[in-house]
């Protein structure tokens, strides 16, 4: 009788023009102290990159790091089922449409 073997997956790698992004929690109130309903979510969403695939970090056109909080449009974003909360989305490149930045970058 053969055991059958469980895997648990501790990385995600993400291929192509992809990063691993993991989603900032909804806002459940404005700075005025408003509550939202929970289908008031913006379709433009922010999250933190986990991890950027090698094309990414292979390609200086491209402005995007490890660590960068972004702006993203979920249309295409793809979850993750690793975590309970399952706060993990791998985002093809174009659906990124903003990078927070401290500082402006020098030209």
């Amino acid at each position: 009788m053969a055991k059958k073997m469980t895997q648990s997956f501790e990385y995600v790698e993400p291929i192509g023009a992809r990063v691993l992004v993991r989603k900032d929690e909804p806002k459940r109130e404005t700075r005025g102290g408003i509550a939202l309903p929970d289908a008031a979510e913006i379709p433009t969403i922010t999250g933190r990159i986990v991890t950027i695939s090698v094309e990414i970090e292979n390609d200086e056109d491209v402005p995007l790091r490890q660590y960068d909080k972004i702006l993203f449009h979920p249309k295409n974003a793809i979850p993750v089922d690793l975590e309970h909360d399952n706060q993990l989305f791998v985002v093809p490149v174009e659906d990124v449409v903003a990078v927070f930045r401290r500082e402006k970058p020098e030209e």
